[in-house]
């Protein structure tokens, strides 16, 4: 995790990636694609706040460690 403080942008990407899994796994379910199944709900919402936190993290890093 180490690692991830130091490079805020690997902690950005992670964010995007988890975003983007929130976003992908309820527009699947709604044309039928995936069947929609508590574990997929719930996945797609962790996802989606997880990506979201992380995301504020990253930026807040990246601001702190590259602002002026």
């Amino acid at each position: 995790m180490n690692n991830m403080l130091a490079h805020p942008w690997k902690l950005l990407l992670l964010a995007f990636i988890l975003l983007v899994a929130g976003l992908l796994l309820p527009f699947l379910m709604v044309l039928r694609v995936l069947p929609s199944t508590f574990f997929l709900n719930f996945f797609a919402y962790a996802a989606s706040f997880s990506g979201m936190i992380l995301g504020l993290i990253g930026a807040v890093l990246y601001g702190r460690l590259h602002g002026k």
